[in-house]
């Protein structure tokens, strides 16, 4: 069994370039949360939950943070969860459920809970459904559900149709039967897609996640950022840059729907299939009409431009570069020894005391410290079923650090 988070969202080589501005389709966006102000005291941070409602609850009831009945008891303590949250797990729903709530209640009481987007967040936000498990789905079932899910048939029957009529070979995107597509769509699924998109409840929560914050000196992310890259010039750059390409990302998607040749709840790779089909058609047009001696057809230009220039551009974008913010493991796999100075000059260089990090399960499923300890590695594989790991949560008080286990607390140096 894999105990590794998934692969990054870049696309094999084997696509054509085309195929890639699809990508650009589906992405999230992100605003920026970073703590205005630096509150005083105790620290929390917390790594991958992946749908584990039991774990995070042990663990944040262990830390004196929450009472019986799940709600804040922490005070002023200061949580940072460093993303992946979705995805794997059964109880995503009441995972994102009781962050939220704990948000709220953490800022009443003076405190501060800040949950950050991690790759699964992206990968659940952009349709990119692998990793959810069938109780998540069912999670959002309805006594509508059979209802929706033939209604939504029936709409992918008439596009499919209609996209045949125009495709010298119907692309496989349009050519499912009903029972694969049935399959593909079990109750509860449709619903948890319109969820996690841009109107839906938990969506817009998501799109208003940071993927780094810095509080009192220490940085927290979800993988980290690659030393052997240049430095930003500030953390708000980081999230500026995620929210530049999620807004084009947006906008882009949504004239692909506008353009009907794609329907809402379509995944990922439905979404990367009808964007490679109107690049086909527009390319045959155009080659049939200089071939015939005629004027260029009537194209949608300013979106094939678009298309082009995302296609172009996309692979290096920090939301889907496997060494980009949400995807790279140096932090947590580098060689801790004389060849890592560059990753301590690195923080130097940030002026930022420590990094924090989840994204890498622990080979022994205990908080890390490393690299002389300006560098914190938490993800203690929560979701016990999947990771064979347990619940965990590293406290950061002044300059002392402790690991918090459901049975032990362990002082880190």
């Amino acid at each position: 069994m894999p105990v590794t988070s998934s692969r990054p969202l870049v696309p094999p080589a084997h696509r054509t370039a085309a195929a890639l501005l699809a990508l650009v389709a589906v992405l999230v966006g992100f605003r920026s949360t970073l703590a205005s102000q630096e509150p005083a005291g105790r620290m929390l941070a917390i790594g991958d939950i992946h749908g584990s409602f039991d774990g995070i609850t042990t663990i944040l009831r262990k830390a004196a943070v929450i009472d019986a009945g799940n709600h804040w008891s922490g005070g002023r303590t200061v949580i940072v969860q460093t993303g992946d949250y979705t995805d794997r797990g059964p109880d995503v729903k009441k995972v994102m459920d009781l962050l939220m709530q704990l948000e709220k209640e953490a800022k009443a009481a003076g405190g501060q809970f800040l949950a950050l987007a991690g790759n699964h967040e992206v990968m659940n936000m952009i349709g990119d459904f692998r990793d959810v498990s069938a109780e998540a789905c069912a999670a959002f079932a309805t006594p509508q559900s059979e209802g929706k899910r033939n209604d939504a048939w029936q709409q992918y029957e008439r596009l499919a149709q209609s996209r045949a009529k125009v495709t010298a070979q119907p692309a496989a995107v349009y050519t499912q039967t009903k029972d694969a597509w049935m399959t593909a769509h079990p109750p509860g699924c449709l619903e948890y897609r319109e969820a996690l998109g841009p109107s839906g409840v938990y969506g817009k929560w998501l799109r208003d996640k940071d993927i780094a914050a810095v509080v009192k000196g220490s940085l927290f992310m979800h993988a980290g950022l690659n030393p052997a890259r240049p430095a930003p010039k500030s953390i708000d750059d980081v999230n500026d840059q995620a929210r530049a390409e999620v807004k084009r990302l947006d906008a882009f998607r949504k004239r692909i729907v506008d353009k009907r040749i794609g329907l809402g709840f379509f995944n990922f790779q439905e979404v990367l299939d009808a964007a490679v089909v109107e690049l086909q058609i527009a390319g045959a047009a155009m080659q049939q009409a200089k071939a015939e001696g005629k004027d260029p057809p009537a194209l949608d230009l300013p979106f094939l431009r678009e298309a082009q220039d995302i296609a172009n551009e996309v692979a290096k974008w920090s939301l889907i570069d496997p060494q980009g913010p949400l995807w790279y493991r140096g932090w947590a796999q580098a060689p801790d020894d004389a060849t890592s100075a560059p990753m301590v000059a690195f923080l130097d260089q940030m002026k930022l005391t420590r990094i924090v990090v989840g994204h890498t399960p622990t080979n022994d499923r205990r908080i890390h410290v490393r690299f002389g300890g300006r560098a914190v590695a938490i993800d203690t594989g929560m979701l016990a079923s999947f990771f064979m790991g347990n619940p965990s949560a590293l406290e950061i008080v002044g300059d002392k650090l402790k690991a918090i286990y459901p049975d032990s607390e362990v002082e880190l140096k």
